[in-house]
């Protein structure tokens, strides 16, 4: 099979910081809102996908008990405001389409897709997202082809899993893709990492919750998942070249910062403009090295 991984030039030769993450909220009528996520069916590739522009990839997997909607948390409505607001903060040539299944009626928008781990497809995304994956169980063939496709160039994003449980049940699965004797581990607290100077200055990982959760208990910002408060952790894995080529964000729901953003202006300015400097340092970090 050939490996059709690139690290984009196109991404690393446009990117600019004039506009700050904070100015987003102006753009809200462009962003989706409101129940739009976990509701819709996946929009696998086709053979006109993937042109030269960037898709935001989200991998399926299957779960092995309910905690969210596992792979398809946020989707899809935490893709398409990501996509769209990465296209505005950068200069990523993020791919747009009318009709493209995602958005309603012939608007123009980004076009998001899911893959499967033993799809070819997924060797064209240099970038996949994974959340609620403390409730992943891969088979073995999913387990090398994930292992294929990082040590090729892939990269991926973990966030929204939270506890012990969720961390544990992680961090066994991605052990039988990538063994830590081979691969190591390694601490992304924030600052010092340059994944973390990137394009916008991240300090610190914040804590948020869903906009559920967050409605639920009065503005608490811990998932009932995380049985004992913990903080968030931000952890890496490299290649044995010195690589990241996974990044694994706990106890924060990072995209909901995303999908929600224009649906309650508290919620928007608590969360959003960290949520999207975080990703968009992840994603630059991951197209550029």
């Amino acid at each position: 099979m050939r490996v059709v991984i690139r690290r984009l030039v196109w991404f690393a030769a446009g990117v600019t910081a004039i506009v700050a993450v904070s100015v987003a909220v102006g753009y809200a009528q462009q962003i989706w809102a409101n129940g739009y996520g976990g509701r819709s069916s996946p929009r696998f590739p086709t053979k006109d996908t993937f042109n030269g522009g960037f898709n935001f990839c989200r991998a399926m997997f299957a779960s092995d008990r309910r905690e969210k909607t596992g792979w398809a948390t946020d989707y899809p409505g935490a893709d398409i405001n990501f996509s769209i607001r990465l296209s505005e903060l950068t200069k990523a040539d993020v791919k747009m389409q009318r009709g493209n299944g995602v958005g309603p009626g012939e608007e123009e928008m980004p076009d998001p897709v899911v893959v499967r781990l033993t799809d070819d497809e997924l060797f064209k995304c240099p970038f996949i997202l994974m959340e609620d994956a403390g409730t992943a169980r891969f088979d073995d063939l999913e387990r090398l082809r994930l292992r294929e496709y990082l040590l090729k160039g892939g990269f991926l994003f973990v966030s929204d899993y939270h506890g012990t449980w969720a961390q544990e049940q992680f961090d066994e699965e991605i052990e039988n893709v990538l063994p830590r004797k081979q691969y190591p581990r390694v601490d992304l607290t924030p600052p010092d990492h340059a994944i973390w100077h990137t394009l916008y200055p991240v300090t610190h990982i914040i804590q948020m919750a869903s906009i559920m959760t967050w409605r639920r208990t009065g503005g608490g910002t811990i998932e009932r998942w995380n049985e004992n408060g913990a903080p968030p952790d931000a952890r890496g894995i490299e290649d044995g070249h010195g690589h990241l080529v996974v990044v694994m964000i706990h106890n924060s729901d990072i995209p909901d910062g995303w999908e929600r953003e224009g649906e309650d202006p508290e919620y928007f300015y608590n969360f959003s403009p960290d949520s999207y400097a975080v990703a968009i340092d992840i994603m630059m970090y991951a197209m550029t090295h």
